[in-house]
């Protein structure tokens, strides 16, 4: 297995994506100082999944990105991409090649894939065990670090060479399923804690389920009755409410007769008003025509001097007229009492009316 490509885009110094590809071998970089050499180690300590700014020689994460120029405005993400061949099967995937991608963000979100895909950081690092290729295994040494590696402690020299032996995957496993086992054993401790402080539960608890069930089945009961109950009181209000409909069907019923009633009193009442103008106007004339004779009967009381055969044929004519306003007396008597029955008919349909108002 080797290192064929590595693709760096706004991480550090490189603005733009750049594609370096190696071949078997050995591989030099060379450059002044400042030309960005340490920057492509940076890259791939960092997108086998460094988390240590410092390590990257930065404050923070953020520093790996891109921030500009004179000439270059600062890019939002930084992302490096990792192709292994894989032929020889050392990683645990059925991929000839393998592609290992970080990405990182200015709002500090980050992205993690293997062959295109997400995944996790401990993906990663779990993809990388047993390869000698672990971000902590020195596989990469830059500049003052040959140094630190023969001065290291004999545990930290442990380490590289597991890493060497391909066992830190098993190590890892070993200590990962004991600490599973201590936690299990710690569950088991509070599990049996739980059952002894259930078992001396169990007796209240049965007294309480014992209260538990008369509870529910008088609440049933009482359920039961109070449904029956409601049933009842609901029968009876649609029977009180039918009478109700009853009643207000024939009170509107009453209501219409008597409408109808008063509709026809007040027709003959107008009847009756226009008849009695009719005979006022009677009346006024036969008091015209009174009063022309009158005026007539002074004049020939004037002319009673002159002649006596005028003055009986006066008289007879006075007698005649005499006769007639008696006749008219009486007719507008017998009008009068017409009148007056009428007006206690209309008074007695104006109380029936008041009377049904009231009752409304």
């Amino acid at each position: 297995m080797y290192l064929k490509r590595l693709e760096v885009q706004g991480f550090k110094s490189f603005a733009d994506k750049m594609e370096f590809h190696f071949t078997p071998g050995v591989t030099i970089v060379v450059g002044p100082n400042g030309s960005g050499k340490s920057n492509i180690a940076d890259s791939i300590r960092w997108v086998m999944g460094e988390q240590s700014a410092k390590s990257l020689r930065g404050a923070k994460m953020e520093d790996i990105i891109f921030s500009g120029s004179d000439k270059r405005r600062p890019v939002g993400m930084a992302e490096v991409s990792m192709t292994f061949d894989n032929t020889a099967g050392l990683f645990s995937l059925e991929y000839s090649e393998v592609t290992v991608t970080r990405r990182v963000f200015r709002s500090g979100e980050s992205e993690y894939l293997i062959n295109k895909v997400p995944c996790r950081l401990r993906d990663i690092h779990e993809l990388f065990m047993d390869t000698g290729i672990g971000k902590e295994t020195y596989s990469i040494i830059s500049q003052g670090k040959v140094e630190e590696i023969l001065s290291a402690k004999p545990e930290e020299r442990r380490v590289l060479i597991e890493e060497a032996a391909g066992i830190v995957k098993y190590r890892n496993r070993k200590n990962e399923a004991m600490r599973k086992l201590t936690d299990t054993e710690q569950n088991l401790l509070r599990v049996s804690d739980i059952i002894n402080e259930l078992e001396n539960q169990i007796g209240p608890l049965g007294e309480q389920a014992e209260k538990a069930e008369a509870y529910n089945r008088f609440k049933e009961e009482l359920t039961s009755l109070e449904i029956n109950l409601f049933i009842n009181q609901l029968e009876e209000q649609k029977v009180k409410l039918a009478e109700a409909r009853h009643a207000v069907q024939e009170f509107l019923r009453q209501t219409e007769g008597a409408e109808t009633t008063v509709a026809q009193l007040e027709s003959q009442v107008e009847k009756l008003r226009l008849a009695l103008s009719q005979k006022d106007e009677e009346i006024s004339r036969w008091q015209q025509e009174l009063y022309q004779l009158a005026t007539e009967a002074e004049r020939t009381e004037s002319r009673i001097g002159l002649t006596g055969e005028q003055a009986r044929n006066m008289e007879q004519l006075v007698q005649r007229l005499g006769q007639e306003m008696v006749e008219i007396q009486q007719r507008l008597d017998g009008l009068e009492g017409e009148f007056a029955g009428e007006k206690d008919k209309l008074s007695q349909v104006q109380a029936g009316v008041a009377a049904g108002e009231e009752r409304l």
